[in-house]
């Protein structure tokens, strides 16, 4: 299955890349696909790391490590926002 990635904020300057389409075997959720992406090494490990402070959204919604992935799903990554 193919999906959209769309990288945002201090992870877009940090990973080089504001977009790209990633295909992945299927079934896959949002916790398979961020394993992909540290697999990557360098940046993507250290950026993407367990513990880092990062969110997760599939077709503009919240998503959760155990969220589902679909073909064509559009997942967005991007730090936490703040604003007042």
């Amino acid at each position: 299955m193919t999906l959209k990635l769309l990288f945002f904020a201090r992870l877009r300057e940090a990973l080089g890349v504001s977009r790209e389409s990633l295909t992945l075997d299927a079934p896959a959720t949002v916790a398979v696909l961020l394993d992909h992406l540290r697999a990557r090494g360098g940046v993507w490990a250290t950026e993407l790391a367990v513990g880092r402070n990062f969110r997760i959204a599939v077709n503009q919604e919240m998503a959760r490590l155990d969220t589902p992935l679909s073909a064509g799903d559009e997942v967005a990554v991007f730090p936490p926002v703040t604003g007042g």
